[in-house]
């Protein structure tokens, strides 16, 4: 169990996931400002992403779709790292070779999850702060924040809401431990079909379409708790409008999306839809292409290239 929980080949999954998903967030990181822009920002009309992005640059100068950049690809780094290397590690413990299946992958991927989401939402919930910071919004109760960098945030969270609050929208984020589970079981699905037992190596096309199909799926299913998680992380939800302090985690999702979608209808849950599946695809793809090559060529490299296939 030990070995195959701290191997080299976990270590290589998890640090080609980290590469992968980096590059692909640099790239494609304007769609997901977009995105969490309409999220947030409730008196934003829902417009087209180009729009989104043209009104923010005209607003915010040309640099504005980039703002949080830094923090984003720290956390994303952090937490793919986390994600790849708790599955494959999992994975290998629980398989012990034998041919994996669609809901052995959702198992592992939701327990992988689930570690991921502790140890990294403090990461996720200032990075979050830092992208809006300085951002003009529609909607006249968002208070402005004033973070100097990652640090700083950190301590000016803890000093003036507690320590908990590094951990806002964690339970969301446990509920959506399901997106990156059901991403796996059906990117780990459509590799084991189009191989058909056959162990081989994937085309670049092959694997491009597989990651966008399996991120789009598991996007579209997750969405409402996305935007709430959007929210509760940036802290700026307003809780006089609940009975008490002390609602449990439940509840407050429950208020957040039953108050979005008395307010702005069922579409309403739904609001940055298409520029986070635009983003989110486009991301995934790329990620697992290049995280499939890069473990591909480390594998070769140290003589483990057909195990590799053969274990999935």
């Amino acid at each position: 169990m030990s070995s195959e929980v701290f191997s080299y080949r976990s270590l290589v999954h998890a640090v080609s996931g980290a590469v992968g998903s980096v590059t692909a967030m640099t790239v494609f990181f304007p769609l997901d400002t977009a995105r969490l822009r309409l999220q947030v920002d409730e008196n934003r009309k829902a417009k087209s992403t180009p729009a989104i992005l043209a009104e923010i640059v005209k607003e915010e100068g040309l640099l504005a779709p980039y703002r949080g950049w830094f923090p984003v690809i720290c956390s994303l780094c952090c937490s793919n790292f986390v994600y790849f290397y708790c599955f494959h590690s999992l994975k290998a413990s629980w398989l012990k070779g034998n041919q994996s299946a669609p809901s052995t992958d959702l198992i592992i991927g939701i327990a992988a999850g689930v570690v991921n989401v502790l140890v990294t939402t403090p990461l996720w919930v200032v990075n979050t702060r830092l992208k809006l910071q300085g951002s003009k919004f529609r909607n006249a109760d968002i208070r402005p924040t004033n973070y100097s960098g990652i640090l700083d945030a950190f301590v000016q969270i803890i000093r003036d809401e507690g320590v908990g609050a590094l951990w806002n929208g964690t339970f969301p984020s446990l509920l959506l431990v399901l997106n990156p589970a059901i991403q796996f079981m059906i990117y780990e699905g459509l590799k084991r079909q189009l191989r058909r037992g056959v162990p081989r190596e994937l085309s670049s096309a092959e694997v491009f379409i597989i990651g966008a199909v399996a991120k789009a799926v598991a996007t579209t299913v997750t969405y409402p708790l996305q935007t709430i998680q959007s929210i509760l992380r940036f802290g700026q939800f307003n809780e006089s409008t609940y009975e008490s302090k002390l609602l449990s985690s439940l509840r407050i999702i429950k208020c957040l999306l039953v108050n979005r979608a008395r307010k702005y209808g069922m579409l309403g849950l739904f609001k940055g839809l298409e520029a986070k599946l635009l983003q989110t695809v486009l991301t995934a793809a790329l990620m697992f292409l290049l995280y499939e090559k890069i473990s591909s060529c480390t594998f070769r490299v140290m003589g483990l290239s057909n195990n590799h296939y053969k274990k999935h």
